[in-house]
């Protein structure tokens, strides 16, 4: 229990300085419980002061880089690109005149004065002559219901043309963004496998050296060294190039996020599209689609022509106010174009438009000729590609490894480092050119698998949280 002399404890005991020497006797026993509050007031004037300063967003740096997986790129491409909606506003432009076609036309108003006297005493008198009428009327086109029907249709067909043009843009974006994205990551592992390249010749330079020094080696050997390591900075400048104009073709369709590091590639082994079903499937191809839309928009053309081989009345209404004098007057008139030459007008304006459903139809079967063929071509030779990439790495990869280890184990003896250098260059040139042709094989796979839509649209953002979508 504490005595009386810890019981009455404020906080000036903590704070005020004692003057005299009785009180600084008399809080003497209350000092160790003060040092004991001392770290819970420092705390808190540290909080407090924390909390009036501006708060300073972590660099750039600190901020995690999220590697962009091909789904991702291909819809951010959406996002960024303006094909759709180009196309999506001309197909509403189409529409909107659509709902326009099928009314009638608007009435007209009109005004008039007629047989006003210019000569003798009733010259320029409105009531004074009994023929002179002032005049106000509605005049208005009697379009036929088929008539207006047959504009309606045509529109509604320009737009769903602009609908097969917003489907072709839209694999068009799907295609193009696959490839870039594929590109710069075989360039990357291009350029990843000249670094490991140049680090194992390094070390032949220090050895090179080494020998030399020791009386076992020639001089040649250590130019030879450093030759190799010189070509290989060279090619991987070069490569360092290439990636860079790859990222340049990925940011151009996905944004600025194409500067990201990039994930792993999907499964590249499997193709949509197989030798028995691909005739089937190329039907859809969108170039197809647009030449089928273009052929029945052709054909509402035509039936519109064909509709206005037959003419349309038009209706007048007239009031006449004459003089107080006399009676007023009503006319009604009906009007119709006399087409008097149909042969060489109506006639032929629908003969055209028939000639163009004909040639939009021979195009459009030469087209879907040209891309089964060249849809057969791409997996002909997408299969082929991956016969030999499975015999360069149960092969020719071997080979150029166990020629490497050969070379070395003969330098190590009695051989030379030129053998060495020449069998390590060689393996590299072969591992290269299994990236190269990986990469055509991979470009093959996403021109088949991006041939059509597959009555789906872009993929959704994979991770809708992500730093992507900011």
């Amino acid at each position: 229990m504490l005595s009386s002399k810890f019981q009455v404890i404020s906080l000036r005991h903590f704070f005020v300085w004692p003057t005299r020497r009785k009180a600084w006797v008399w809080l003497r026993p209350a000092w160790p419980i003060a040092l004991g509050f001392l770290p819970l007031v420092l705390l808190t004037a540290t909080t407090l002061a924390q909390a009036a300063l501006p708060v300073t967003p972590l660099p750039p740096a600190a901020v995690p880089v999220l590697a962009l997986t091909l789904d991702q790129a291909l819809w951010l491409s959406q996002r960024h690109s303006r094909q759709m909606a180009a196309q999506e506003a001309l197909a509403l432009a189409a529409r909107q005149m659509s709902v326009a076609a099928g009314q009638l036309p608007d009435p007209t108003l009109k005004f008039g004065l007629n047989n006003l006297p210019v000569t003798g005493a009733d010259s320029f008198n409105l009531t004074s002559d009994f023929m002179t009428m002032q005049s106000v009327g509605v005049m208005r086109e009697l379009t036929r219901s088929d008539k207006r029907a047959a504009r309606t249709t045509r529109f509604e067909r320009e737009a769903e043309v602009a609908d097969a043009n917003r489907a072709m843009a839209q694999v068009n974006l799907q295609r193009d963004t696959a490839l870039a994205w594929l590109e710069r990551h075989f360039q990357e592992r291009m350029a990843e496998l000249l670094r490991q390249g140049r680090a194992e010749a390094s070390l032949q330079i220090e050895a090179a050296e080494a020998a030399y020094r020791g009386g076992r080696g020639a001089q040649m050997d250590v130019f030879a060294a450093r030759a190799a390591v010189a070509q290989m900075d060279d090619r991987i400048r070069q490569a360092e190039q290439q990636i860079l104009m790859a990222k340049t073709r990925l940011v151009r369709w996905v944004g600025h996020e194409g500067n990201q590091a990039l994930a792993p590639p999907p499964d590249l082994g499997a193709v949509k599209m197989a030798m028995d079903t691909l005739d089937e499937r190329v039907k859809d191809h969108p170039q197809v689609a647009v030449l089928n839309r273009q052929e029945a928009l052709a054909l509402a053309e035509a039936a519109m022509a064909q509709s206005e081989k037959k003419p349309d009345w038009t209706l007048e209404l007239m009031f006449n106010q004459r003089g107080p004098a006399f009676s007023n007057m009503v006319s009604l008139n009906f009007s119709l174009p006399l087409q008097t030459n149909q042969g060489r007008r109506q006639d032929r304006d629908l003969a055209a438009k028939l000639a163009l459903v004909g040639q939009l139809q021979a195009q459009r079967e030469e087209t879907l000729r040209e891309r089964v063929g060249e849809a057969r071509a791409w997996l002909q030779q997408w299969q082929g590609n991956r016969q030999r990439l499975e015999a360069y790495d149960s092969t020719l990869i071997p080979l150029g490894a166990q020629r490497t280890q050969a070379a070395l184990a003969a330098y190590r003896g009695s051989g030379t480092l030129l053998a060495v250098l020449e069998a390590r260059r060689m393996e590299i040139d072969i591992r290269m050119d299994r990236l190269r042709l990986e990469m055509e094989t991979a470009g093959l796979w996403a021109q088949l698998n991006h041939l059509t839509l597959d009555g789906h649209d872009l993929p959704v953002a994979p991770n809708p949280a992500s730093a992507l979508e900011k």
